[in-house]
């Protein structure tokens, strides 16, 4: 299709939770002629999770680029400027410093976004293109993967039928999972732990037979599949196994490896694993065999919904969230189906995995096996997994005993752990070495049968003085009876 002549050239900035990006098109209802587009990994999110506020620094480094995107946007003439900001300023407590400075910077209105618009957005900027080609009206998901917030949207065709704005992205589990380069083996275990439960508890309306995915980890993805797997350079589409074979690089290489064999920028590659992870759980979710990606979203979402509302274009989109409603999620229990709300699910996994937890403290005590303490450290962290899934709607003071008592418990029993390792590693090594090495191993050992032996006794003490009531008592109440939701399902 192409676009009318006189069709006006607009710009859209899209300030992320993990890059900025630039969109300058000339614009009609149903279609758009990309003139520019432009992308900078600045990690806004990187600052809100650690601080919970934007630093100087990186607000000098976003009000540079902006100024650069300006220079474009004059170059080209474009005769409206569109900026939205989603989920780091959306969370960041010195939001409205941030935002003064970028609209100076910009010379335009910056509007924060709820999530829920973010994913109408997202829907219209990465379908357009593929319902122009369709004879039918397909049931399709989109997703939008960003630094700080997934968006989910099913629709059938061009109508939405559902919508919700999940609380993690690529950023965030980096951030809090898998901050090792590659992560870990246990890091994986974990934030797997973690999306499993997380999006067990997201009633998702519908059967898709189509998803399509976009934001940078997914447009990053797409190019290591090119580069490692052979496809074709214009290839949109990948198979589930594709995404499994490039999530196998990813765990062997690290991200300086993955910027030279495939020409993927560092600060991309270091979060493709924790990106990459929750595409393929999203796509086991869904039971979705392969995955279309799209290079466009929000900002190519806003410049059509203006296109198509005018000034309006909020309000349109604000009237239509309100429509959806709110759902609820369904779980089988034996023969019958029972109708279980987002908060019940959270409630009944938190309660098991603290039962979990406690069933192992005997065991510790006994100090015969040392699976024991670490069947008792997996079982810690998982109910920290399980935690992060539902924060959003625990009471905020209660959340924070339980968590801080959860992770003190965890780090307890990895020290003990830690050293049984090196303890077991290093009697495998000294069956190997030469004789002038056996020495100073076996002085080595001895010291750490001695740190163990302390550990343990001080282990015991912390485990003598938990108090397990207390403890459940504060998980079972963690998530308040008739209290806040946070909008999933």
């Amino acid at each position: 299709m192409s676009l009318q002549e006189n069709a006006p050239t607009w710009a859209a900035i899209d300030i992320g939770s993990n890059t900025l990006q630039l969109v300058i098109a000339r614009c009609q209802a149903d279609d758009l002629d990309i003139l520019i587009d432009a992308e900078d990994v600045v990690r806004l999110g990187q600052d809100v999770n650690a601080h919970g506020e934007i630093t100087p620094a990186k607000r000098g480094e976003v009000v540079d680029i902006l100024k650069r995107y300006r220079s474009q946007v004059s170059e080209h003439h474009a005769e409206a400027v569109f900026v939205v900001a989603t989920e780091a300023v959306r969370k960041a407590s010195n939001a409205p410093e941030f935002l003064d400075a970028v609209e100076r910077a910009i010379g335009a209105k910056v509007q924060v976004v709820a999530g829920e618009i973010e994913a109408l957005l997202t829907f219209f900027g990465a379908s357009y293109e593929y319902l122009r080609e369709q004879h039918t009206s397909p049931a399709l998901a989109v997703m939008d993967l960003g630094g700080g917030s997934t968006e989910l949207v099913t629709a059938t065709g061009e109508q939405v039928n559902w919508l919700t704005s999940l609380p993690i992205g690529s950023g965030w589990l980096h951030d809090r999972y898998t901050r090792s380069d590659p992560p870990t083996e246990e890091e994986r275990e974990l934030s797997s732990i973690f999306l499993k439960t997380y999006l067990k508890g997201v009633r998702i309306k519908g059967k898709p037979k189509t998803l399509i995915a976009t934001g940078g980890s997914a447009k990053t993805l797409m190019s290591l599949a090119r580069a490692s797997l052979g496809l074709d350079a214009q290839a949109s589409c990948l198979s589930y196994m594709d995404v499994v074979r490039c999530d196998g690089i990813l765990e062997a290489l690290c991200a300086d490896e993955i910027t030279q064999r495939y020409g993927i920028s560092e600060k991309r590659a270091g979060l493709l694993p924790s990106g990459v992870q929750i595409i393929k759980m999203l796509m086991l979710r869904l039971q979705m065999c392969e995955l279309w990606i799209s290079t466009h979203g929000i900002r190519e979402g806003l410049l059509l919904a203006y296109a198509r509302y005018g000034e309006r274009w909020l309000e349109v989109l604000e009237t239509q969230v309100q429509s959806l409603g709110r759902k609820r999620t369904r779980v089988s229990v034996g023969a019958e189906m029972l109708t279980e709300t987002f908060m019940d699910t959270g409630r009944r996994l938190l309660s098991e995995g603290a039962n979990r937890m406690s069933e192992w403290r005997d065991e510790v005590l006994k100090n015969e096996d040392i699976e024991a303490v670490h069947k008792m450290r997996v079982a810690s962290r998982r109910l920290r997994a399980i935690l992060d899934s539902y924060e959003g709607i625990c009471d905020p003071k209660l959340f924070k005993k339980v968590y801080r008592l959860t992770k003190e418990m965890a780090d307890m029993l990895g020290k003990a752990r830690d050293t049984d390792v090196m303890i077991l590693n290093l009697n495998a090594t000294l069956e190997e070495v030469v004789s002038e090495q056996k020495a100073g191993i076996a002085w080595l050992l001895e010291r750490l049968h001695v740190y163990r032996v302390e550990h343990q006794a001080t282990l015991e003490r912390y485990l003598n003085a938990f108090d397990e009531r207390k403890f459940q008592h504060l998980i079972d109440t963690c998530i308040p009876k008739g209290g806040r939701h946070n909008g999933k399902g």
